[in-house]
């Protein structure tokens, strides 16, 4: 029989070693719905047949519009079974975002919850390649059929699928540009399997609470049980820790995946409330984690408890990853200083490189363009977990591959460096490195200075000007409101002035609220910052010249 690299089939494996097991819990009005294997497997296969009976073919572009359920992990399941090409948008990203991202993919199938249909006739322009049209839920007449999976469900086995055929589209969160749809192949999603499984040892004796909706996929696909969080994972910084605590504790999770901003929330309140909890492996990602949220949840987990921060992008996921001890006992204290963020070692199989920092393609690798250890450059990647193209954006992945003799490597668009025990240290997005007369700036090593300061929620380096002849500016958001600002701005003038890497920087802002991603809470939006900063200073020069 031909080997089939269809991701589906690892459900359908573990539905046939442990038909019995839990695999899926959600939330209900009563209490908790839980879904063996065996179950979530026929749901999935289920609903394939209804698709492949409605006429949904292998290679469609189907976008999936379902919140965080049973039906959109098994809709999700299924769609790779019938070797339709799943679109997975988060709506946190914005309307106009989400609109121009629906049009970028040009979708075929559409399949909505009623809001989602909703959303649909009100904005029809992006959905005109839509041909077919399903609701989940009770359609009430206006959204089309209802799908349903089809009973009796008959055994029924995946679509043969290569390594490189495409299974799912997922989009960046657009932190720095446009949000960009990432093609994902049956292949990466196995490569992604297997390091998650060996790196962080997770496997079929694990409760997973997935607060990203797709690592659901992973855990059940592991053979782990998945539980749906009672949250909104579009504005993780807004969870419930109350709801979100006493699902890890009713359902004993013993490991969750989620952004440093709900990781928070949960621990603060953990700390005032004096609440442990059992989950033994959290791992963060999406945004810098810090030393003090690490210590922070350190107080809260088992004593034999671990906390990773896996490194990568949606391109590239995970590349490297570090403990929360290491970064405790031996990084933190160097990245309060301007060193930057240790992400770790790379994960087996990955490769890292340093590259001299462009803006420009590079079509061919050369190994010229490595810079020497220990100095801030590009990163770029190569490894089984890296995925080929942006879809339907050629200009995109020119900028964002370089061609090699045996595959390719992908610009992940961060700076960092390498230190002598190979580990990667990022210093920010190559995006928005400041570039001023007397040499570049990197935002997350000079940030690091004046967060030290304690009425300084976060800070921003952003440049005003052209670059190469930049103006360097310090934007902080403050814990609360600030009664005498100038004596902040002195203080953080002298913090600047301690540190060689901030000597030169001589403008401060104070800035109420920074806008940031909606998907993780914490990657700040500098362009906007940027603009703002260049109208306060023109702002500034009109009333000391004494015009209006």
């Amino acid at each position: 029989m031909e080997k089939s690299h269809n991701i589906a089939q690892t459900l359908a494996d573990v539905a046939a070693r442990a038909p019995e097991r839990t695999a899926l819990i959600c939330r209900s009005l009563t209490g908790y719905r839980k879904w063996t294997f065996a179950e979530f497997a026929d749901y999935a296969a289920g609903y394939g047949r209804a698709l492949v009976d409605k006429g949904v073919e292998k290679g469609a572009r189907v976008i999936l519009m379902v919140k965080p359920s049973m039906e959109f992990v098994c809709l999700t399941f299924a769609l790779f079974r019938i070797g339709a090409v799943v679109i997975l948008i988060d709506p946190g990203m914005g309307y106009k975002n989400l609109l121009k991202c629906i049009g970028a993919v040009r979708p075929q199938v559409f399949i909505g919850i009623p809001k989602a249909h909703l959303f649909r006739k009100f904005f029809p322009a992006p959905f005109k390649t839509v041909n077919r049209s399903f609701c989940i839920g009770p359609s009430f007449g206006l959204f089309g059929s209802r799908l349903l999976p089809q009973r009796p469900i008959v055994s029924s086995s995946c679509v043969i699928s290569e390594a490189d055929d495409p299974a799912a589209i997922i989009f960046t969160t657009g932190s720095t540009g446009p949000p960009k749809g990432v093609c994902y192949s049956h292949g990466i999603f196995h490569a992604q399997l297997r390091l998650i499984r060996d790196y962080y040892q997770i496997g079929p004796t694990d409760i997973d609470l997935p607060a990203f909706p797709l690592f659901a996929l992973f855990s059940t696909a592991l053979g782990a049980c998945a539980v749906i969080p009672d949250m909104n994972p579009a504005q993780p910084a807004k969870v419930d820790p109350k709801k979100f605590i006493r699902t890890i504790v009713d359902q004993r999770v013993t490991y969750s995946f989620g952004s440093p901003a709900i990781w928070n929330v949960v621990s603060r309140y953990c700390l005032d409330q004096q609440q442990k909890l059992p989950v033994k492996k959290i791992l963060m990602a999406g945004a810098p984690v810090s030393g003090e949220l690490i210590e922070r949840l350190k107080k809260i987990m088992p004593e034999d408890g671990e906390i990773h921060t896996p490194y990568g992008a949606t391109e590239s996921l995970p590349i490297a990853s570090i403990t929360g001890t290491e970064i405790l006992a031996e990084t933190w204290n160097l990245t309060r200083k301007g060193k930057g963020t240790c992400v770790g070692r790379p994960l087996p199989g990955i490769d890292i490189r340093i590259i001299h920092t462009s803006d420009d393609p590079i079509q061919l690798w050369d190994d010229r363009l490595e810079m020497e250890l220990g100095l801030i450059g590009e990163i770029v990647v190569k490894g089984p977990v890296v995925t080929r193209s942006y879809a339907d954006n050629e200009r995109e992945n020119r900028f964002a591959k370089i061609e090699d003799r045996n595959g390719f490597w992908h610009r992940v668009g961060d700076v960092g460096y390498f230190d002598g025990r190979s580990r990667l240290w990022f210093c920010g997005r190559k995006g928005h490195r400041v570039k001023t007369v007397d040499g570049t700036m990197y935002t997350i090593c000079c940030e690091a200075i004046f967060n030290e300061h304690p009425q300084v929620y976060r800070s921003a380096l952003v440049g005003i000007g052209e670059p190469g002849s930049q103006v360097p500016v310090i934007i902080v958001e403050p814990f609360a409101r600030i009664h005498d600002e100038g004596k902040l701005l002195a203080e953080l003038r002298t913090l600047g002035l301690q540190n060689s890497l901030t000597a030169g920087i001589d403008h401060f802002l104070i800035h109420p609220a920074f806008p940031v991603d909606i998907r993780h809470n914490a990657k700040i939006f500098r362009e906007k910052l940027a603009v703002w900063a260049a109208e306060q200073e023109t702002e500034d020069r009109r009333q000391e010249s004494g015009d209006g």
